[in-house]
């Protein structure tokens, strides 16, 4: 099993101290976390786009770029790359040179975005949400098969007739991940593809992300590909502290600002320490504690949706980053090798071309 990080590199104001944290601070942090991460032994450091105040990365490949200079093994990967609103030619411009910068070890997880602030400002219609990244993805892909590149064009991208695309990546084929928050088409999407699939957890039972799961195996399987060699990821919110108590009033300060501060816009209702609690448990949807029992109940997760990745959004809202830096090494030197060790023999950590070859 892999384990990794990623983040969308909030900025603002910690709820707990009241000290305000710019871009200029956040980015450079997010590069010594990943520094940090490799050094722990993780797999995967993945950062978001956004297009938002309450976010410093809007260029996740730039951002990966300089961590890539300062890292050897960890996997590179976009958490997500909101495709709808990007060129499908830069994207694979940009993360085939980040692939060749790290050695090969980028990879592209591509999604329609949870935010739509994007679509405005790029001049998009949000009413062509669907076929945007339809559209997209296709050209995205037909852009990582061949060098030269024939595309006749639609209603959202310019014809290619026959033209080169470079730098080529290191890795043969890029990874390509697509993200899912839940909608049953996007996982029958990806399963018709071939594709790996991201599912995205944050809040609910994750039990009742089974059925996607076995969906998503089963369209793969009527498109001719064997599910067993597709791979998922799960991405979740958590934390890790030495005790259970340190973990959750670590991270409940700044969990919730987000969440609130979300639900203010789309009409969730504020959260208590008592539903963040009940989310900590068995049957919750975060992954928060100590080492042994984030271990534990990632493992019980495993039994229920049987992913291969896991992602956990440690770095949500602005927060002490002393405990978050804990936080990461706790996840590299406790935890994963605890789960790495249940899933058995065989599992060694993803470098260039050991999940570069296997991810499509």
């Amino acid at each position: 099993m892999e384990v990794g990080l990623y983040s969308f590199g909030d900025v603002g104001t910690d709820p707990a101290t009241g000290r305000t944290v710019a871009p200029a601070q956040r980015l450079p942090q997010l590069v010594e976390e990943a520094v940090l991460a490799d050094q722990a032994g993780l797999d995967v450091f993945g950062l978001g786009e956004h297009h938002r105040p309450d976010y410093a990365v809007s260029a996740p490949a730039v951002a990966l770029a300089a961590a890539a200079a300062r890292t050897r093994r960890i996997r590179l990967a976009s958490a997500v790359t909101v495709l709808s609103s990007e060129d499908p030619v830069r994207v694979f411009q940009q993360f085939a040179t980040l692939d060749a910068l790290s050695g090969g070890r980028a990879e592209i997880t591509a999604g329609r975005g949870s935010f739509i602030e994007s679509f405005p400002l790029f001049g998009l219609d949000l009413d062509d949400y669907e076929t945007l990244f339809e559209e997209k993805l296709a050209l995205l892909l037909a852009l990582r098969g061949s060098e030269r590149v024939v595309w006749p064009g639609g209603r959202h991208t310019a014809p290619i007739d026959g033209r080169g695309v470079w730098p080529r990546p290191l890795q043969d084929p890029l990874p390509v991940w697509i993200a899912v928050g839940g909608t049953p088409r996007s996982v029958v999407r990806a399963g018709t593809l071939g594709l790996p699939l991201a599912l995205a957890i944050i809040g609910g039972e994750p039990a009742r992300f089974a059925s996607l799961v076995d969906l998503y195996r089963r369209a793969a399987g009527q498109a001719g590909h064997d599910p067993a060699g597709l791979r998922h990821s799960i991405n979740i919110h958590g934390f890790v502290a030495d005790t259970t108590q340190a973990a959750a009033d670590a991270f409940y300060p700044a969990q919730a600002a987000v969440m609130d501060r979300i639900g203010r816009e789309r009409g969730w209702p504020p959260t208590s320490r008592a539903q963040f609690d009940d989310a900590r448990g068995p049957r919750g949807a975060l992954v928060v504690g100590s080492p042994a029992e984030v271990a534990d109940k990632i493992l019980a997760l495993r039994e229920v949706l049987g992913f291969d990745r896991i992602l956990i959004q440690m770095g949500i809202g602005v927060q002490d980053h002393r405990a978050l830096r804990r936080a990461i090494e706790l996840l590299g030197t406790e935890v994963a090798p605890a789960l790495r060790r249940a899933a058995g023999p065989g599992v060694e950590r993803g470098g260039r071309g050991t999940v570069g070859r296997a991810s499509t």
